[in-house]
């Protein structure tokens, strides 16, 4: 599903982010991406996303070589990523049918299709009864759920989160990561940036940890040490 081959993030004048980086993630699998601030996380996911090119290096992405990609089909790309980022990035005078329907309208789908889908992502993350509500009037968790129904609209391979139980308490954490797992196990891959340890060693997945711009470590069922 991912393969990175000896990737290198250089930013001017001579700020290494990543360097000769080797990952491969197999279809279907759930893996946490742990590491310090400024490890190379955000970087890595922005490559996997086709924010940024590598400055070295080989990309590929469920058989697409994204390396040199162009500029044009980014949004292809971007449309088999499901991507959950910590904000949420909801857009607070739309309801929460709206919110999710906008990443199909900006696509330029049908409503009939839109009024079908909606409603199926907002029952896997447990919100249809509150579809009418606003942002302002859902809890953090609720919210972070809208922005996980949004991003499987386009039923993604590959979901990527960024934090996503960051600024959450403890239980309504574990009630995210419950709905990433389920969502893992329709066959969606799924990548986890988090500083959760309690969530990483409690699910025992594979944890793959950076380290000063290179992995560290990996572990098929690892504990987060750091």
């Amino acid at each position: 599903m991912i393969l990175l081959e000896n990737i290198s993030k250089i930013y001017r004048p001579d700020i290494t982010a990543l360097k000769s980086v080797n990952l491969s993630v197999e279809p279907g699998e759930f893996v946490f991406l742990v590491g310090q601030s400024g490890a190379g996380k955000s970087t890595l996911l922005k490559l996997l996303n086709a924010e940024e090119r590598p400055t070295r290096g080989r990309i590929v992405i469920g058989g697409w070589d994204i390396t040199n990609i162009r500029r044009q089909e980014t949004a292809t790309l971007r449309r088999q990523i499901g991507v959950v980022f910590q904000d949420f990035k909801l857009l607070p005078k739309k309801t929460v049918f709206e919110n999710v329907a906008f990443a199909l309208e900006v696509c330029g789908e049908p409503n009939h299709k839109i009024n079908t889908i909606v409603p199926q992502v907002l029952r896997i993350v447990g919100l249809e009864e509150k579809m009418k509500r606003f942002p302002v009037q859902l809890s953090g968790g609720e919210q972070q759920r809208v922005a996980i129904a949004r991003a499987l609209v386009h039923r993604p391979k590959l979901l990527i989160a960024d934090e996503p139980t960051g600024d959450l308490d403890v239980v309504t954490a574990k009630s995210i990561v419950d709905i990433l797992s389920k969502i893992n196990e329709f066959g969606t891959t799924l990548l986890v940036v988090t500083h959760n340890r309690d969530i990483v060693n409690m699910l025992k997945r594979r944890v793959v940890t950076l380290e000063d711009g290179t992995i560290s470590s990996d572990k098929k069922t690892g504990k987060y040490f750091i």
